[in-house]
């Protein structure tokens, strides 16, 4: 099968397969896809003729509704998803949280409409007066760019990841062109059919390019915004393309990061805040096999409490089951590919020079329902480095897998330090029922972290959890973790909306706005 790209308003096949996918717990084939010979200047131009100026016509309330009508539709038919997730080595709950999760989003932003109300421009803050007698005032005024988003998207997440941007630019009033991973891009190509099929959007509001795209931001503009969700390497190297400079393309970058999970010291063996930390980072080392960019990597504990922390941790992952995802009983399922297997197996190579293996084995491991030659299966692996302070690969390699480093600190001075040694994290979770532990925490780590969860007994029943970013707040984090910021509700929408300052007349402000 040879996936299609919906460019210009039709289906297109590849001119040739560039890329193969294949099923991640046995290797079968499933199609292939490429970009070769894309017309990307057409592509986006497209967007920017047909699908801009037909959403800028709508109000944002429209808009709202428009979304809101698009997330009834999917989420009708949302079951169909799930055996092509499987495929991408993904269990039942891992993939409720890409399918049903991103169709969450979409409701989610298209209840904003109520925000920011039926009109075809977004008044942000107070007016400002600007002379003495009240004849001369001012306002800002966000309007919607005139470009197109083109959003580059990682491989875990084929379905939230394209929601969770589209729903954004789509209320502000902006096309978008997804380009998916090569790897996993069947099954956002069938969510992109189904939303095609429905009809609910504007002819040119939504593009799919299949393949590397290689060469798809050669045609930005300044209108024009990007998005990036991959590598932090990858992530850096297109932000200083010089068409992005020259042009002043807004680029927007949320890449991998060394996220941790802080035990605070009254957290202490037999609390309640102990139990729910180990449970924490279990679940977040292995759901999605540990595919994910804020997975818990750095595990920072008080330096008495190491080995019950060891002990408890291990114990927890030998629960584990691992194997094919549609096999009964299993709890988590394979890397995403060989490829990628093969990668994280290089970089716990990398760690065990300078840390400690002392849970799990990279080639002894039970599976079920799958043979280890045929898919791409990792166990769970706790490593530990007893002088983190003097390991600096333990804060700076990443093993995109269900891979973490347990490591002790003495004072929460030290276990601050720990943290901020990831050098820009999308999260950290502090577990602790002390209010000035986590007071204390925030302000030290707070602006190495995009987003702080603090864990204890009163939070844990309705907790969302470390590693899942919810649609209504900031997702995004500074330094290694791209500096950007994704999701946040109207914050979001900022992104492809122009601020005006406009000036004039109180009466004339009033009546314009």
């Amino acid at each position: 099968m040879m996936l299609q790209h919906y460019i210009e308003g039709r289906w297109v096949a590849p001119s040739r397969e560039e890329f193969v996918q294949i099923d991640a717990s046995n290797g079968q084939y499933i199609g292939g896809c490429s970009s070769e010979g894309l017309d990307f200047t057409a592509i986006l131009d497209y967007g920017r003729r047909v699908g801009g100026p037909a959403l800028r016509q709508m109000t944002f309330r429209e808009r709202g509704l428009m979304i809101k009508k698009l997330a009834l539709y999917l989420n009708d038919i949302c079951q169909k998803y799930y055996p092509l997730s499987y495929q991408t080595g993904a269990t039942k709950a891992d993939s409720w949280v890409d399918i049903e999760g991103g169709i969450g989003t979409l409701f989610a932003y298209g209840s904003l409409r109520r925000q920011v109300g039926d009109q075809h421009w977004y008044i942000d803050g107070e007016p400002v007066n600007l002379s003495t007698k009240g004849t001369f005032v001012g306002t800002h005024v966000m309007v919607p760019r005139q470009g197109v988003a083109v959003h580059i998207n990682a491989f875990n997440f084929p379905i939230w990841g394209m929601l969770e941007k589209v729903a954004v630019n789509w209320l502000a009033g902006m096309p978008a062109v997804v380009k998916p991973s090569e790897v996993t891009s069947f099954l956002t190509e069938a969510m992109v059919r189904d939303i095609i099929e429905s009809g609910i959007l504007p002819e040119g509001s939504l593009q799919l390019v299949q393949g590397s795209g290689h060469g798809i931001l050669e045609p930005v503009d300044s209108q024009d915004v990007v998005t990036f969700t991959g590598s932090a390497a990858t992530g850096r190297k297109l932000k200083a393309l010089p068409q992005l400079i020259e042009r002043a393309v807004p680029f927007n970058m949320e890449a991998d990061s060394l996220n941790a999970a802080v035990l605070a010291p009254d957290a202490a063996p037999g609390t309640p805040e102990f139990e729910l930390f180990i449970k924490e980072v279990r679940r977040e080392m292995t759901t999605k096999a540990g595919q994910k960019c804020t997975a818990i990597r750095r595990i920072i504990v008080p330096v008495d409490y190491l080995e019950e922390v060891q002990s408890a941790l291990g114990k927890a992952l030998s629960k584990t089951t691992i194997g094919d995802p549609r096999a009964e009983g299993v709890r988590m399922g394979p890397l995403v590919s060989k490829k990628q297997q093969a990668t994280v197996r290089a970089r716990v190579e990398r760690l065990r020079q300078t840390a400690q293996l002392v849970y799990g084995d990279l080639d002894n491991f039970e599976l079920i329902g799958a043979e280890k030659s045929k898919g791409a299966f990792c166990a769970p692996l706790l490593l530990r480095s007893d002088e983190p302070f003097q390991n600096e690969d333990i804060h700076e390699i990443e093993a995109f897998g269900p891979i973490s480093t347990l490591m002790p600190y003495r004072d929460l001075r030290e276990a601050v330090a720990l943290a901020n040694k990831g050098k820009g994290s999308l999260v950290s979770t502090i577990c602790t029922f002390d209010a000035q532990t986590a007071q204390d925490y925030l302000l030290a780590a707070g602006a190495q972290h995009g987003r702080i969860l603090i864990l204890n007994r009163e939070s844990a029943p309705e907790s969302t959890g470390h590693g899942s970013p919810m649609p209504l707040m900031h997702h995004g984090g500074p330094g290694r973790a791209g500096g950007g910021s994704e999701l946040g509700g109207v914050r979001s929408m900022k992104h492809y909306l122009q601020r005006v300052a406009l000036q004039g007349h109180p009466t004339m402000l009033t009546q314009v706005t």
